[in-house]
């Protein structure tokens, strides 16, 4: 069964960090680009950054550009969100997913197989 399932989120103040994680059971993580998403109350869904499956080159939306850090480990076959300097705006619930079809790294639509989301919560 293929199943992502996420930890990490929580409440933090402006300028802290979190790490969420994205742990694949059923299918191996590595062969699949895989995307983190994020979904303010009220809100679409909108992508954050993206890890490629071939060799692991990381993408990033402007607005989280220098703060956030996506990695990898095959061993563990686990995604992860480093994020740093997080800003009230950062507030949402976050979800990795694989990429399973041809197209841009942050249309939702190229995505399957959803965690079950994280949320993050910024604020004094």
């Amino acid at each position: 069964q293929v199943q992502l399932v996420q930890s990490g989120g929580g409440l933090v103040q402006p300028g802290g960090s979190l790490r969420l994680s994205c742990a694949a059971s059923g299918f191996t993580l590595d062969h699949y680009a895989i995307g983190w998403f994020r979904q303010a109350s009220g809100k679409g869904r909108e992508g954050v950054s993206c890890i490629s499956s071939s060799d692991g080159t990381t993408y990033y939306k402007d607005f989280v550009k220098g703060r956030f850090t996506i990695s990898r480990d095959n061993a563990k076959n686990t995604v992860y969100l480093q994020m740093n300097s997080l800003k009230p705006e950062d507030t949402a619930v976050y979800y990795c997913a694989p990429k399973v079809h041809s197209g841009t790294y942050y249309t939702t639509s190229m995505y399957d197989n959803w965690g079950q989301g994280t949320q993050v919560t910024v604020s004094s």
